[in-house]
């Protein structure tokens, strides 16, 4: 499990921070989305190793609007103002003294 920030905006991979999915979505309106960005990263590896294109494009377009469906890219889920710092580095940003505490804890 990866660590999340405590306002819930983002979970934390080698050092970078990536958006979390809009926590006003439903449960299973979630899940659904989620299932169909799996099978959108299916089609792009398929496509990959058939080195086909046109099927690529239209896989990452999909896998991009999914994404988006779920709160994860485009525009952000909260309305306070505060700014996006989805696949910044934590270093690089506010969250840099809470992520630094959770590794000498």
């Amino acid at each position: 499990m990866y660590p999340t920030t405590v306002d819930g905006r983002y979970f934390v991979v080698k050092g970078k921070l990536w958006r979390c999915s809009n926590p006003s979505l439903s449960a299973d309106v979630r899940q659904e989305l989620v299932n169909e960005l799996m099978d959108a990263r299916r089609e792009i590896k398929t496509a990959k190793a058939a080195g086909d294109d046109e099927r690529l494009k239209s896989a990452r377009a999909k896998a991009q609007r999914l994404k988006v469906k779920l709160g994860e890219r485009g525009p952000v889920w909260w309305d306070d103002g505060s700014p996006d710092f989805n696949q910044c580095q934590v270093k690089n940003t506010p969250y840099f003294e809470w992520h630094e505490s959770l590794v000498t804890t």
